[in-house]
C-alpha cells in the first residue's frame, strides 16, 4: 500500500518532499527568472507575454536591473532559498552561475537554490553544482517521455552529488508517457518526480483549446482530468518520491505565505496590514506629492512618517486612518486602496473618498 501524504488544496506526495518544495510551501523561496528565452516550444508553457521569449530578469514580480534588485527582493521576503527558472536558465549559463554565486555569497550555504531546465548537459550540470546549486529539476520534452534512456540523462547526472528530479505537467492523455518517465526516474535513482497540474494561461489557452482541453469549472484555470490522472500515478508503488502540486496551491498557499512574509518586512508606518498580508493605504493622486505632504503637515499636523511621497507617479500615500478623517477638508482626489505588498504593488481594490 502506497502512503500518500496530503497537503493543502489537493496537493499530495509520496516518500520525502524535495527540499525546494518544502521552502516554497512556506513562501520562503524567491522565484528568479533569469531569462524568458528557451529553445523549446512547449505548447503548454504558461509563461506570461511580458516574459515569454524575452531576455529579461525578474525576481518575483520585480524586474531586475542590478544585483541589488535581486538581493533586495530576497531580503524583503526573508528568503530561505531561490528557485531559478526561465525560459531555460542554461541558455544564459554565465548569468545563471553569477546569480547562484551571488546568492550563496550574500546569504550563505543554507540559502537553498534549485533550478529548472530542459537542457541535458553534464558539463553544465557540474558547473552549476560547483557554483553552489543544491537541487536540479529537469523538464524532458513530452515526446521523449517513453524513451528517456536515449536522452543521455543518466550519463549527464553521474557524480553530480545533489538531489535531482523531473518536473513536468500532468497532461491528460499522456498517462503512458508519464508512467514511463516515473519508471525511468525510479530505476535511474532520481530523488523525485514533481507533477504539476496543467493549467490554462493567457499564452497557452489557444494551444490547449485546440487540443480539446477544458477547465475543471468556471472559477478554475486547471485542466480537467489533470489532477485525476496524477493522483492515479501516485498510487502506483515505486521507490522514487512523486509529488503532485495543484494549480491552486501556488496561489492559496505558496503565494499567500510569501506575501505575508513580504508584508511584515515592507509595510510602512503609514500602512495597515490585513490578515491576508495585503496593504491598505490612503492615496491622494494627481498632485505634487512633496508640496502636498508639506501642506498636510502644516495644516493638519500629519507626521511625515505617516506619509510617503511618490514623485514618479505624482501621488502621495497617507495613513488611511488619517486620510479618512481629513479628506472632507481637501479639494483633492482621495482614495483608500488595497494592494499586494509586491514590487509591482498590484491593486486589489480602490475606494474613492468623495
Amino acid at each position: 500500500m502506497v502512503q500518500i501524504r496530503r497537503m493543502q488544496v489537493g496537493s499530495c506526495y509520496t516518500g520525502v518532499l524535495p527540499e525546494g518544495c518544502l521552502r516554497c510551501r512556506k513562501g520562503a523561496k524567491m522565484v528568479l527568472l533569469v531569462t524568458g528565452r528557451c529553445r523549446m516550444t512547449c505548447y503548454y508553457c504558461p509563461l506570461s507575454e511580458k516574459k515569454k521569449g524575452k531576455d529579461l530578469v525578474f525576481a518575483d514580480e520585480r524586474q531586475v536591473f542590478s544585483d541589488s534588485d535581486v538581493l533586495d527582493e530576497a531580503r524583503s521576503i526573508a528568503a530561505e532559498g531561490t528557485g531559478i527558472t526561465g525560459g531555460d536558465p542554461l541558455d544564459v549559463m554565465e548569468r545563471t552561475l553569477h546569480y547562484i554565486e551571488l546568492l550563496k555569497r550574500e546569504f550563505g550555504p543554507d540559502h537553498h537554490i534549485h533550478l529548472y531546465t530542459s537542457t541535458v548537459d553534464g558539463m553544465k550540470f557540474q558547473a552549476l553544482v560547483e557554483a553552489g546549486l543544491d537541487e536540479l529539476r529537469i523538464h524532458p520534452q513530452v515526446e521523449t517521455w517513453c524513451h528517456l534512456d536515449a536522452e543521455g540523462i543518466k550519463e549527464a547526472l553521474e557524480g553530480l552529488g545533489i538531489p535531482v528530479g523531473f518536473e513536468v505537467p500532468a497532461i491528460p492523455g499522456e498517462e503512458i508517457g508519464l508512467a514511463s518517465l516515473i519508471d525511468f526516474a525510479d530505476r535511474t535513482g532520481l530523488d523525485f518526480v514533481n507533477l504539476n497540474e496543467l493549467e490554462f494561461s493567457a499564452t497557452n489557452a489557444e494551444a490547449l483549446n485546440e487540443r480539446g482541453f477544458a477547465v475543471v469549472d468556471d472559477v478554475s484555470s486547471a485542466v480537467k482530468g489533470s489532477a485525476l490522472m496524477a493522483k492515479k500515478l501516485l498510487r502506483q508503488k515505486r521507490r522514487v518520491a512523486v509529488h503532485f502540486c495543484t494549480s491552486s496551491f501556488k496561489d492559496v498557499v505558496q503565494l499567500r505565505n510569501r506575501i505575508k512574509r513580504r508584508a511584515r518586512r515592507v509595510a510602512m508606518k503609514s500602512d495597515l496590514v490585513t490578515d491576508e498580508g495585503l496593504l491598505i493605504k490612503g492615496l491622494i493622486v494627481g498632485v505634487d506629492p512633496i508640496k502636498t505632504a508639506e501642506r498636510l503637515h502644516n495644516e493638519f499636523g500629519v507626521p511625515p512618517a505617516l506619509m510617503n511621497p511618490d514623485v514618479a507617479r505624482g501621488r502621495l500615500e497617507v495613513a488611511p486612518w488619517i486620510l479618512e478623517e481629513i479628506y472632507p477638508e481637501l479639494d483633492l482626489e482621495c482614495y483608500i486602496v488595497e494592494v499586494y505588498p509586491t514590487a509591482d504593488q498590484l491593486e486589489v481594490e480602490r475606494r474613492p473618498l468623495r
